[in-house]
């Protein structure tokens, strides 16, 4: 059995790979088409323009679907390894609404261009890197409170060291970014997607778009040490009959049936 066959680890695999491609994809067509500059644009610019844009949307909201059984499959696994701990139950209910939320930011993000709904995307970007790390934050803090007898100390320091990452590049983002759009460097910043070195304003941006770029991988990062952990569980959907038939309205003692939420058994 390969090592992503195994219990639910293909989540966070595929929703890394897929999320990278979406990006990718987009900058490279939006290079190719001279929709943007090749050196470090914002990741939400090189969706900003069809037709890339199309691909950019479509994608990312398959990432935010992956995003948010990814989370919840954690929520379930971390439920089920520390049902009584009450700090940890508020803690694991937390982490799965921050996820939520951030993957909701995402397919704002996704869907409404800068150049057309501004607040709408810069709303979208907070709930996506705002919420975000704070649910790393959060699996950060589980992954202490459950070590060693459950997590590992490696996973538990690896973790860290991505929220810190996650975190200074959080914070240098934001500095720059409210420096960048307090109207010190002109009006027109929001629809600019062509930077030149002599712009004002321009190292700021360039400063910016690094740390967004930082973040996300730490992002990335954080979703692959999932891998190991997703190994070790599997989920089952349950279908209760409440009848013999769909047009019956009392219930009667029928045996639920029980099959594994994805199965791997496709012959």
């Amino acid at each position: 059995m390969w090592w992503f066959q195994q219990g639910l680890s293909f989540l966070p695999s595929a929703l890394v790979i897929w999320t990278s491609a979406a990006v990718m994809f987009s900058y490279i067509t939006a290079i190719t088409l001279h929709h943007v500059d090749p050196a470090l644009p914002y990741i939400s610019d090189t969706g900003t323009v069809a037709p890339e844009k199309c691909l950019f949307g479509a994608m990312l909201n398959i990432t935010a679907v992956l995003g948010v059984a990814t989370i919840y499959v954690r929520y379930k696994q971390v439920h089920a390894l520390n049902p009584e701990e009450n700090c940890i139950i508020k803690l694991n209910k937390a982490g799965l609404i921050l996820g939520i939320l951030s993957c909701l930011g995402l397919s704002l993000v996704a869907n409404f261009q800068k150049t057309v709904l501004f607040p709408v995307h810069v709303s979208g970007g907070v709930l996506t890197f705002g919420m975000g790390s704070l649910y790393m934050f959060v699996q950060t803090i589980l992954s202490y409170r459950m070590q060693p007898k459950i997590h590992g100390k490696q996973v538990f320091w690896i973790r860290l060291l991505l929220v810190i990452w996650c975190g200074v590049s959080a914070l240098i983002m934001l500095t720059c970014s409210s420096l960048l759009y307090s109207g010190k460097f002109g009006t027109d910043i929001v629809q600019k997607l062509h930077w030149n070195p002599e712009d004002k304003g321009y190292v700021v941006h360039m400063i910016t778009t690094a740390a967004e770029w930082s973040m996300s991988v730490s992002f990335f990062g954080f979703f692959l040490t999932y891998i190991r952990d997703f190994q070790k569980i599997s989920l089952r959907v349950e279908a209760s009959l409440h009848g013999l038939t769909l047009y019956d309205t009392a219930p009667c003692p029928i045996n639920n049936e029980r099959t594994r939420l994805l199965s791997r058994d496709f012959s």
